[in-house]
């Protein structure tokens, strides 16, 4: 049986994401802070936790984040700027995911294709950006997407079959984007869910580090 950890599996992604993976008959472990107290931003806690996971497992998935944090809203100029918000977003956003990575070589197998993905964002692109704003969420999702790249390249050294990258869900109807959706189309968790396994399911060992969207389209750094 094929088995899977889901990282932030209570949110919308995530459950939708597990509920798919259990229809599919794999065993899928679940971490999120509103279930069982997992916090990304809490680096002793995520150690402890993941520190007792032996896996392996075939797919590990982040799907944690925040678009607004103590009730931070993103910026729209410079100038609103806060260096706590921005510490935040890092330490969410990035630094989390970074921990898990930290990780991938122990819970991955050696001997066939695994996945890992961490959950970015379109705004995360540096070459996409034409609109600014969002500073610290956009300045987290571009080093996140670092931080997957990087963590690719070095996990591909003993993990020949190992995919590593980031993953544009596209918009989606959650409590996340709520407040921001707007005249932006978007569609429900599951679809999203499907859109996202469906990518996962193609990738290929070669495409390891790259950054993709729902429909499986690279997205410019």
């Amino acid at each position: 049986m094929k088995t899977a950890l889901i990282i932030g599996a209570s949110g919308g992604i995530g459950q939708a994401v597990c509920h798919r993976l259990r229809g599919q008959g794999m065993a899928v472990t679940t971490l999120s802070r509103s279930t069982d107290g997992f916090d990304l931003t809490d680096p002793a806690g995520v150690e402890s936790v993941l520190g007792k996971l032996s896996g392996p497992f075939d797919l590990i998935l982040v799907a944690s984040g925040a678009l607004e944090i103590n009730g931070a809203a993103p910026e729209k100029t410079l100038r609103a700027v806060t260096a706590q918000t921005m510490m935040d977003q890092f330490a969410l956003n990035a630094v989390g995911p970074a921990l898990i990575l930290g990780h991938a070589s122990r819970l991955l197998p050696r001997d066939r294709r695994a996945i890992i993905a961490v959950l970015s964002a379109r705004v995360g692109s540096i070459g996409d950006n034409r609109l600014g704003g969002w500073v610290s969420y956009r300045a987290a999702k571009a080093a996140v997407n670092q931080i997957v790249h990087t963590g690719a390249i070095e996990l591909h050294r003993t993990h020949k079959q190992a995919i590593c990258v980031a993953l544009h869900p596209g918009t989606v109807k959650t409590e996340f984007t709520r407040k921001y959706l707007g005249r932006h189309p978007a569609v429900a968790p599951d679809e999203a869910a499907e859109n996202l396994l469906t990518v996962m399911a193609h990738l290929t060992p070669a495409e390891t580090g790259g950054f993709f969207d729902w429909a499986g389209k690279p997205v410019p750094w």
